[in-house]
């Protein structure tokens, strides 16, 4: 390990080696992510590595957490996750890191407006809330949000892994959450908008204020 708790750049393969150097941004991260196929778990589930991210090529959105991190803390920035806790149980896992003070995230979802923000906010509850609405589905809702340190896991293989690892699931359930305190009225506007798009376009809606603004790039197959 080097100073900063991450592995030397020789314990990568030739070929991570490469890619870790192109992917020198959370942007370029974002767009590398945005490329893969989301990872359905068809097979059965799954909590990839990096490593594995790299071989299957496919990605869901803590696994794209996690590779984010570690080419990133390759690149200066520490390995931190941001957590949101839904009212259905559907959580949502992303890389979080902060450039000139400002927060901003990378990120991997079957919903267009769960991938990455810009790094334009003050604190990890704005942040959060710029993903609110656009966590309403039909059964979905923020209602907690934390965030925690990779390098918390000490020695527990997070990077390189074969296996899955529950543990990370396991360790983010347990981190500390901050709740959101929101209107019910409110959220079931949102839900009954995003439900009558998706019945009339058959699709998920794109009509959120914020995703000019403040959305980083998302994949192609939602436009």
């Amino acid at each position: 390990m080097n100073k900063t708790g991450s592995p030397p750049l020789e314990a990568f393969t030739p070929a991570e080696r490469r890619l870790i150097a192109r992917l020198r941004t959370p942007e370029a991260v974002q767009g590398y992510l945005n490329r893969l196929p989301y990872n359905a778990e068809r097979r059965g589930d799954t909590l990839r590595s990096f490593r594995q991210v790299v071989r299957h090529k496919t990605a869901h959105c803590l696994e794209a957490a996690l590779f984010a991190a570690c080419v990133l803390e390759q690149h200066g920035h520490p390995p931190l996750l941001l957590t949101f806790e839904s009212v259905d149980y559907l959580d949502h896992v992303l890389f979080l890191y902060r450039r000139d003070g400002r927060w901003g995230t990378v990120a991997r979802s079957r919903d267009p407006g769960l991938h990455g923000r810009k790094p334009v906010f003050k604190t990890l509850r704005a942040l959060t809330m710029s993903y609110f609405d656009e966590y309403v589905d039909p059964t979905g809702c923020i209602e907690g949000f934390g965030s925690y340190d990779l390098r918390e896991l000490g020695e527990y293989d997070w990077r390189f892994a074969r296996r899955n690892m529950w543990v990370v699931e396991r360790t983010l359930v347990d981190v500390p959450h901050t709740r959101i305190k929101f209107s019910q009225r409110y959220v079931d506007g949102v839900r009954a908008r995003y439900l009558a798009y998706r019945d009339r376009y058959g699709k998920k809606p794109l009509f959120y204020p914020g995703r000019r603004k403040v959305w980083t790039p998302i994949p192609k197959e939602f436009l």
